[in-house]
């Protein structure tokens, strides 16, 4: 267990400082671009962006890491990341913020990538899940508490912006004076959504939503909070309380979703996304800010945790050898659902209101719902037989390896993960 330790320590304090700067950063951005005068379908323009970034800079990672390796790829990486993070300070229209934010996308799914790939290489097969929870609960804390210092620096001056390139940069010094071997380098990932359509739909549909839904209310929760009558360190706390729901609740949802048919598991899932989401309507109609939060925290406990279970359902279901595409398939469905969902999201918002983001986070989930009953009814599966472990997580999107009973997450777990990408914030961005 030390061993493993000693060989991942320096690529999670890493992480670990580059989730806080992300962490922050996705509160500094959306309000700097209120000040600015950007329209909510505007930052939704944005955050869609960033998805349509990170999409495609899964299918890049892979090539990327072969090429130099992946000291050399975080190195860089990390570096483009805070010169990205600066050139926001300069960014002042729509354009300008998507180009750099889909930039941005592109840069941190191949972070990711290297982040993922390397945990999962060198925790050793006896301690993986207790080496991966180490690396997940730091990046989560990380994503969780960074938020809460905007009350540090003025939205409209660039201090915090300098704060995040600062913090990105510093994430080079334990990679950079890591003595360790690399793990080898990663193979390319082969997305086949039509095919695992007609195996899993219920785990495709559920990944896509689960973008559908997470990506506009991480994106838009800070200008969401303000436009409601919160202060900024107020709204930045519903992102904590999200961050800290999911947290919380990963672990006992992985566990129940074991002990029956997962699609249970994510139709009820998304069925209190639907409810919750109506239940903050109120609590924000009323001016209750204590239950504002709890209720963000009960959001997020439920919503951010359905993408897990929907990959573990899957992989309950396809061969052992095909563990790696089928993650790669579902981070796909889910960077669609990114892509689209901000539009979406900003367009309610736009049209109905601060109310209507979670008008739509409601029918979102609801009609997922609805879709995991109708096939559970049409087709009977028996209780899962697999492991549910939470392998890591990021800002936007969890993942998780699945367990067979050939123990095909232990064969395959460095390119699963790699597959995977992710992660997870998102948004988590």
């Amino acid at each position: 267990m030390n061993s493993s330790l000693a060989l991942i320590w320096t690529i999670t304090a890493a992480t670990t400082l580059l989730q806080a700067a992300n962490g922050l950063l996705q509160v500094v951005m959306p309000l700097r671009m209120q000040a600015e005068g950007l329209s909510v379908s505007s930052i939704g323009i944005v955050a869609a962006a960033y998805g349509l970034g990170f999409s495609t800079g899964c299918f890049m990672a892979p090539a990327f890491i072969r090429h130099v390796g992946y000291i050399r790829a975080f190195a860089s990486l990390a570096a483009l990341v805070a010169i990205l993070v600066l050139a926001m300070t300069q960014a002042h229209s729509t354009l300008a913020w998507a180009l750099l934010r889909g930039l941005m996308g592109v840069t941190l799914a191949c972070i990711f990538t290297v982040t993922d790939g390397w945990i999962s290489a060198r925790a050793t097969s006896s301690h993986r899940g207790r080496i991966l929870s180490i690396y997940m609960i730091c990046t989560k804390i990380a994503l969780m508490l960074s938020p809460l210092c905007i009350g540090f620096g003025d939205i409209r001056t660039d201090g915090l912006f300098m704060a995040i390139s600062a913090v990105m940069s510093l994430s080079l010094l334990p990679i950079s004076a890591t003595t360790t071997k690399e793990p080898p380098a990663p193979l390319g990932v082969k997305i086949e959504v039509g095919t695992l359509f007609a195996l899993a739909p219920s785990a495709v549909v559920g990944a896509f939503v689960v973008g559908l839904v997470n990506g506009p209310v991480i994106a838009i929760t800070p200008v969401f909070g303000v436009s409601i009558g919160l202060s900024q360190e107020r709204a930045a706390a519903l992102l904590f309380a999200l961050q800290a729901g999911s947290l919380l609740l990963q672990w006992p949802l992985g566990w129940l979703s074991d002990r029956a048919d997962r699609r249970y598991i994510i139709a009820g899932l998304a069925a209190g996304t639907s409810l919750i989401s109506l239940f903050i309507l109120f609590a924000s109609a009323q001016g209750a800010q204590n239950m504002i939060l709890w209720s963000f925290a009960a959001w997020g406990g439920l919503a951010l945790c359905i993408y897990s279970v929907c990959v573990a359902h899957a992989c309950d279901i396809v061969d052992p050898g095909r563990i790696v595409s089928t993650v790669g398939t579902l981070l796909f469905s889910w960077a669609a659902g990114v892509t689209i969902g901000p539009l979406i999201g900003a367009g309610a918002m736009e049209l109905l209101g601060p109310q209507g983001l979670f008008i739509y986070s409601a029918l979102a989930s609801a009609g997922l719902a609805a879709f995991i009953v109708l096939r559970i009814i049409k087709v009977q599966r028996p209780p899962a037989g697999g492991g549910f472990v939470v392998a890591s997580t990021n800002s936007t999107a969890p993942t998780v390896t699945a367990r067979t009973d050939m123990e095909a997450g232990e064969r395959e777990a460095s390119d699963q993960k790699l597959a995977s990408a992710v992660a997870r914030d998102e948004t988590s961005e």
